[in-house]
């Protein structure tokens, strides 16, 4: 004769069999990344939200940016205002998450991406505070050897 289930047992054992599928629920785990910069920059601040937004979670340390970018390759004269990094690759300045997405997809024998400079448009230069102006501007792959290239481009005619 098989004993009855109490429902206390029974609630039990159905949360123990959902426990391999508890993260399903809420979609793929976040890619992290660290960022690299200056404590009172507000559009480093821009593009930490940028990130945020597009589904990165971001792990930020005050200062630093310039010791992380030499360390991580990145020649000075393509450098911006705060350093990432993400699976293995350096992130320089206001690339916008896609592009990110993308290299972290494609995997390229590279030192990572940069948006040299400041570029308004840009994510993190952007939006009312900028007049919603969109200067053209160039993410740059840093190849582990050889010259930059233009990985994308934005607000090009």
């Amino acid at each position: 004769m098989k004993t009855p289930m109490s429902p206390s047992r029974r609630g039990l054992l159905a949360a123990l069999a959902a426990v391999p599928f508890a993260g399903l629920a809420q979609g793929p785990s976040r890619v992290r990344i660290e960022v690299w910069k200056d404590p009172d920059c507000g559009c480093c601040q821009d593009w930490v939200d940028h990130l945020q937004a597009n589904g990165f979670a971001v792990k930020v340390n005050s200062g630093g940016n310039e010791a992380m970018r030499a360390k991580l390759g990145i020649p000075p004269q393509l450098g911006s205002c705060h350093t990432g990094l993400v699976g293995g690759y350096a992130v320089e300045g206001h690339v916008p998450a896609a592009d990110i997405r993308r290299l972290l997809k494609e995997r390229p024998a590279a030192v990572g991406l940069t948006v040299p400079g400041m570029p308004v448009g840009a994510p993190g230069m952007d939006g009312a505070a900028y007049g919603n102006r969109r200067d053209p501007h160039d993410v740059l792959l840093v190849p582990r050897s050889g010259a930059p290239r233009v990985y994308a481009s934005y607000n090009k005619g």
